[in-house]
């Protein structure tokens, strides 16, 4: 039986910083999925402490996690199908036409949510260190009874 009210956690961008108020945010959510730029398998571990996650690679991973991650993934909950790709310019398919119901990217650091042809695209902005005046911030997907819905949660520096 598929749960009525669902949470997946988005993050991106935290270059080897995970801080306190994002593990605060994430608490309580059935997914995390992070849009890439990890930088470091400590991150991914103290993410799996909150809940199971799904990362694809960034293009900052390529020394440390380049073998562990894929490039994208697609990820299916409670019949949602979800696509996760660090750089959205790559993007080689249309999202619309495979099923997909949202788009997580990472790679600007700027938060931002938008609908294209029905498919909600989410970039949950950069949750590591600060950059330029850029806020620090990730999203969550609330699915209730099948409706997703995004939101951008700034975070505390």
């Amino acid at each position: 039986m598929k749960n009525q009210n669902s949470t997946i956690g988005l993050i991106s961008d935290t270059h080897g910083l995970l801080r306190n108020s994002a593990k605060k945010a994430l608490q309580g959510v059935d997914l995390i999925i992070h849009a890439g730029d990890v930088d470091t398998a400590d991150v991914l571990k103290e993410l799996e402490k909150i809940a199971p996650v799904s990362a694809v690679r960034g293009n900052m991973d390529v020394l440390t996690l380049a073998g562990a991650l894929p490039k994208t993934d697609l990820i299916e909950f409670e019949g949602i199908f979800i696509y996760a790709i660090h750089d959205i310019h790559k993007m080689d398919l249309d999202p619309g036409a495979a099923g997909i119901s949202v788009v997580v990217f990472g790679h600007s650091h700027q938060p931002v949510i938008y609908k294209k042809d029905s498919v909600i695209f989410i970039n949950p902005g950069s949750a590591g260190p600060k950059r330029f005046k850029l806020p620090i911030s990730l999203g969550l997907l609330k699915i209730n009874d099948g409706n997703i819905i995004p939101e951008i949660v700034e975070l505390a520096d």
